[in-house]
């Protein structure tokens, strides 16, 4: 919510429906899709929605990647390249399984390919800025999407790991029997998002 169309659909939303009341609730991809399910939300912002859901419609927004994210004068940051097998011995911040399990194995899936076949993981975290903290405070390194650049603390560097391929696809979801006149107003203008608008074009091209 720090950059892109999550932030700019909002602010456009208030602009164009100020009648309209916006309530805003920070939960994980799983959290969201079953709120959305029984109809305590509306919509919502999430990573990797399995398009076979027959109760969903969604639209892709933007696409994101994993990077490595290290406190400043860690060791990797002298690096000038860093791959999977670069660091297998470092410390590393993970988060908890049943956040994400598709996810979760996914990653592991990836790091195993590439090298890194048992990561030292010395503590969790249930969020993305609770991770970039404990970063900071250089508990470990921990992996985080390239969008935590734009909210990412003073004493965190983030660093491209060159053989972690992991996209990340960013999906606005909702139910298909919502007949909201708001929510159809809301897809409507998030469609027409410049950013969206691109993104789009580049998927059918």
């Amino acid at each position: 919510s720090w950059h892109g169309v999550v932030p700019e659909s909002f602010r456009q939303f208030r602009q164009r429906q100020p009648d309209a009341e916006l309530q805003l609730n920070p939960l994980s991809t799983m959290e969201q899709i079953e709120a959305v399910r029984a109809g305590r939300l509306d919509a919502g912002f999430v990573f990797n929605l399995q398009k076979t859901d027959p109760d969903f419609d969604h639209l892709p927004v933007s696409l994101h990647n994993l990077v490595l994210a290290a406190p400043k004068g860690h060791p990797l940051t002298k690096l000038k390249e860093i791959r999977l097998r670069d660091i297998g011995d470092t410390s590393f911040v993970w988060f908890p399984r049943r956040e994400s399990p598709a996810y979760y194995d996914r990653l592991m899936q990836e790091c195993f390919r590439g090298g890194l076949k048992s990561p030292n993981i010395v503590q969790e975290g249930v969020d993305e800025a609770t991770i970039l903290s404990l970063v900071l405070h250089g508990v470990g390194v921990a992996f985080v999407t390239d969008n935590a650049r734009w909210r990412c603390p003073k004493g965190v560097t983030i660093l491209p790991v060159t053989d972690l391929v992991l996209p990340f696809l960013l999906s606005l979801a909702w139910r298909k029997n919502n007949l909201s006149p708001l929510l159809t107003n809301f897809v409507g203008l998030v469609r027409q998002l410049p950013e969206v608008k691109a993104f789009a074009k580049g998927r059918i091209s």
